[in-house]
């Protein structure tokens, strides 16, 4: 007797267009920051709270979310999610300063997190054993898809159009995805977990401070005035999140999982993987556009390298890992990354993109060998019963990485390129490059000196960068053990579903 949804894979298409628009959206933006920054005054530290208020929001929430999606309907919660997604993008259409747009990309960030969640656990309910390996092909398949085109749509938007079209896009795929969902998706429903608000609150609290403490340490030090009080909120916070995970009777986060040494080898490896990724790309962008004088879409098409290599060293990794374990793709990967950021370093105004261009696919190839060997490492040690907090935890741990990423490497090269500056720039020129040019107003030394000083000061990062992959590199394969993974662990929504008609 067929028991198998007779409409799974339409569903399987309505959870990747809600998972799509997430993706779409948050590379496009990375095309469109320096037209935003210019168009909108915006100054480095406004730069990057346009991406890290989604992040950390995003961040803080997935494990909130994936709760609410267990007691009250994934759809339910999925809808919500998308509905908010959608309604801040309109609004974000209209933003007119750096504070309107980071505002509503807080409202991103919370309809993001309420979608994610939800997708993921509704193709694992509606999917069987034997089908659900076609269903994450198909899925892994479309969310490259939007990594390769979503840059290049972005600039295509941004140059015929302005950045605000960026926003549009998300507009009809929202409504799309809610009409298919509303008509085509049962609801589904989880085991009831109780919340931890005080978990959420402490966590989100802590990363949101640690994040501002590190933008900050270019205008007002790492431990005066301002600083000081975010570092202090910051490790009470987090601290405090500690404390009070070991205590309570049901955590957000089980930390014991920590105690297990595939885990915490994981969580690092993917932790430092997104935080390479997240401060490159930001950085790169703005080499492209403003020392290369790439127009957005072309700028957009630079990371199609980054793309297809990714594409190619993840299935690599796969069959990797199941000769080798985890250990040797993840050191390999990173190596490979760390050769990325080693050739970055070597990168002047005047060198053109055929060394980003080498750059970006080793990135792509390092990245793609290191993360499913890090993220099966991850979860192959989670028991059934915690697969869905762990997952949680998996997406977690790769968004805080990437919102730091974007804050300490933007907050080496803000403080490097004003370090580089000639004495005597005026304060305009010394917040960012994009400032620096719009000052220069016809002075081709003033362009020629912020440009040199822009390179010289990602060159900075760059190696920091590198030193950090190579730590982590070392740091997982001492910690992690080689294991095959456990494939009961994907079968534990199974176990715990119930389908709704």
């Amino acid at each position: 007797m067929e028991t198998r949804n007779p409409r799974r894979w339409w569903i399987l298409i309505v959870l990747c267009l809600s998972g799509l628009v997430l993706l779409v959206d948050g590379m496009a933006l990375t095309v469109a920051v320096p037209r935003i920054t210019a168009d909108l005054h915006a100054t480095a530290q406004d730069t990057q709270w346009i991406i890290d208020s989604y992040i950390l929001v995003f961040a803080g929430l997935l494990l909130t979310s994936g709760g609410l999606g267990d007691r009250f309907g994934r759809r339910r919660v999925m809808m919500i999610g998308l509905l908010l997604f959608g309604a801040a993008s309109l609004a974000a259409m209209f933003a007119a300063n750096p504070g309107e747009l980071i505002a509503i990309r807080v409202l991103m960030g919370i309809g993001g997190a309420l979608i994610m969640p939800s997708t993921l656990s509704i193709l694992i309910t509606v999917f069987d054993d034997a089908e659900r390996p076609k269903a994450m092909a198909a899925w892994t398949s479309v969310a490259m898809l939007g990594l390769v085109g979503s840059p290049v749509l972005g600039g295509v938007l941004i140059d015929h159009f302005s950045w605000h079209a960026i926003f549009f896009i998300n507009i009809p795929v929202v409504a799309l995805a809610l009409l298919a969902g509303r008509t085509l998706m049962p609801e589904s429903k989880g085991p009831r977990r109780k919340a931890d608000p005080l978990g959420a609150v402490l966590s989100a609290a802590g990363m949101t401070a640690l994040v501002w403490w590190i933008i900050g340490i270019p205008a007002h030090g790492a431990f005066g005035g301002r600083s000081a009080i975010s570092l202090a909120v910051a490790v009470l916070a987090l601290g405090g999140f500690v404390v009070w995970e070991h205590v309570t009777p049901a955590p957000m986060v089980p930390l014991a999982l920590f105690k297990q040494r595939n885990f915490s080898g994981g969580s690092v490896s993917l932790a430092l993987l997104e935080v390479g990724n997240g401060g490159l790309l930001l950085v790169l962008t703005q080499y492209l556009q403003f020392v290369l004088g790439y127009s957005p879409i072309k700028a957009g098409l630079s990371f199609v390298p980054l793309a297809v290599t990714a594409l190619a060293g993840n299935a690599a990794g796969v069959k990797l890992i199941a000769k080798t374990g985890h250990r040797v793709p993840v050191l390999a990967g990173m190596l490979i990354m760390a050769a990325s950021f080693g050739l970055l370093t070597t990168v002047s105004a005047s060198a053109g993109f055929a060394l980003p261009a080498v750059a970006l696919g080793l990135l792509g190839l390092g990245a793609g060998l290191a993360m499913p060997a890090a993220v099966s490492a991850l979860m192959g040690t989670i028991a059934p019963e915690q697969a869905g907090v762990g997952s949680a935890l998996n997406d977690t741990i790769g968004q805080a990485g990437s919102a730091l990423g974007v804050a300490i490497l933007g907050s080496l090269l803000a403080s490097g390129f004003a370090a580089h500056l000639p004495a005597g720039t005026s304060a305009a020129a010394r917040g960012s490059l994009a400032g620096a040019l719009a000052a220069a107003h016809g002075q081709p030394g003033l362009v020629h000196a912020a440009r040199q000083a822009f390179t010289a000061s990602m060159s900075t990062t760059f190696t920091v960068g590198a030193i950090g992959v190579l730590a982590a590199a070392l740091l997982a394969t001492l910690v992690m053990r080689d294991a095959k993974p456990k494939p009961e662990a994907t079968r534990a929504a199974e176990q715990e579903r119930e389908l709704v008609a």
